[in-house]
């Protein structure tokens, strides 16, 4: 498994605005194809900059799910929000491949 994830600052100004925004959002990508489920999560950190900070954790099955999302959709999507929030939203990008995921085996009271 594949995570695209997108990490955002957005302007406590905008803030409510935009989580009501991101709620459509997270359906438009999904809604490509691409991708097989989402978590939006909020960064627990004081930032420097201000504002609040929130990752988007996009599931991909393959590497090339998410090469055909940056090659046929990102630029349409991202559009939309750079649009409405310009520059009251900073945003980066992280690709991580899933290795293995471990679970508690013994749990002792």
């Amino acid at each position: 498994m594949y995570i695209y994830n997108v990490t955002i600052n957005i302007d406590e100004s905008v803030h409510l605005e935009w989580l009501t925004w991101i709620e459509t959002h997270i359906p438009e990508v999904l809604n490509t194809g691409k991708f097989t489920a989402a978590k939006l999560t909020e960064v627990l950190v004081d930032e420097d900059m201000g504002g609040r900070t929130y990752s988007v954790q996009y599931s991909a099955n393959t590497k090339e799910d998410i090469e055909n999302y940056y090659k046929y959709d990102a630029e349409r999507l991202r559009a939309k929000g750079l649009k409405k929030f310009s520059d009251k939203m900073l945003s980066f990008r992280t690709e991580l491949k899933l290795i293995k995921e471990f679970y508690p085996t013994n749990i002792s009271n």
